[in-house]
Order: C-alpha cells, then structure tokens, then sequence
C-alpha cells in the first residue's frame, strides 16, 4: 500500500477534504494533493502525522516471513474448504475495491 494511498483512505474516513486535512496537519491542501497524487512520496514522519490528523494511528510491523508463511498456511488448513474460497473471494474483492479507489 503506497503513502498517497494510505493519506487518501485516512482522509475519506475521517471525511476531510484535502483543505481540511492540511489545515489539521499545518500543511497546505496542495501539499496533501500533491502527496496524493505521488507527484511527492512523504516521510514517514510526514506519513505518520497526517494519518495522525485525520485521527488514525499507523501502524507498521515486522515478523519473520517464514513463521508468517507457517501461520498462514497452518490457520487455512484449520479452515474448511468453503471457508477457504469465501476468504479468498473477500480479498479479491478488497483489491478490486482498492484499485479502483486508486485510479
């Protein structure tokens, strides 16, 4: 998930124009804009602060992709095999969702 859409999904939850997001962050709507549109990839911090402005946290975690692998598999094979394909056609469905938010 890239910054400019991490910045645009805080900012439509919390149902801030890009005006009122900068405002709340000290940052000019066409400064959030222009992050939105990746034409600026902002730090972290900047990241972090403008997700905070529209009053959500980010979040960001590590783990071992081998025990995470080992997880992930271990908790399908719990699942039966409908369980499997609703989760599977979910998520599929969230990516649609998120690609078409994105263009």
């Amino acid at each position: 998930m890239s910054a400019a859409h991490l910045i645009r999904e805080a900012r439509r939850r919390a149902g801030l124009t890009q005006s009122e997001l900068g405002a709340r962050s000290g940052r000019a709507g066409s400064a959030i804009s222009r992050w939105e549109r990746r034409e600026v990839e902002p730090s972290l911090a900047t990241l972090r602060e403008l997700v905070n402005a529209a009053g959500y946290e980010l979040v960001i975690g590590l783990a071992p992709s081998d025990d995470h692998d080992l997880g992930l598999v271990r908790r399908s094979l719990r699942q039966d095999p409908a369980d499997r394909l609703a989760e599977m056609v979910a998520a599929v469905r969230a990516l649609d969702q998120m690609a078409g938010s994105v263009g």
